[in-house]
């Protein structure tokens, strides 16, 4: 009996241990191109779609980073966020920028050719955003390398 009563509350431990609340996985968010149109007079509306990866809700805040195109210079992106995006689930964020005049070029060069033109770009930064299941935000580091074409059918509309 003595021997017992060890092992019955060792077990009954490990019992009332995984009684918590499950501790959900978080894992960096990806942000990327979903759409850019250029706009007459030069500026570019582009939705950047922020997805997800991790097991538990997140509140999205501020993402902060850089769009390059091609090899040109890169141009900046800040953008308050204020989205609650669920586990594992996609949203949309748009923003308006003023490209450099070379990136504005490169990407007319390829509007004619439709879908067979395409133009290499790269996105990086960071986002903030807060676990459901934590107190304070945390910067997440983002990084896409892609593609941009046209879409057919649309002009000045980019995929």
């Amino acid at each position: 009996m003595k021997r017992l009563l060890p092992c019955v509350f060792a077990l009954l431990i490990l019992v009332l241990a995984g009684c918590g609340p499950e501790k959900k996985s978080v894992f960096p968010p990806a942000v990327t191109i979903q759409k850019l149109v250029a706009r007459p007079g030069g500026m570019w509306h582009i939705e950047l779609r922020i997805q997800n990866n991790s097991y538990g809700e997140m509140d999205f805040g501020t993402l902060q980073g850089q769009l390059q195109v091609a090899d040109l210079g890169p141009v900046l992106l800040d953008r308050k966020v204020d989205l609650d995006i669920p586990a594992f689930a996609p949203d949309v964020v748009t923003l308006d920028l003023l490209p450099t005049h070379e990136m504005a070029a490169a990407l007319a060069a390829i509007a004619g050719k439709g879908s067979a033109g395409s133009l290499p770009y790269t996105i990086h930064g960071t986002v903030t955003a807060k676990p459901e299941q934590e107190d304070k935000p945390r910067s997440f580091e983002f990084h896409d390398k892609d593609w941009l074409s046209p879409v057919p059918g649309i002009p000045d509309t980019y995929r």
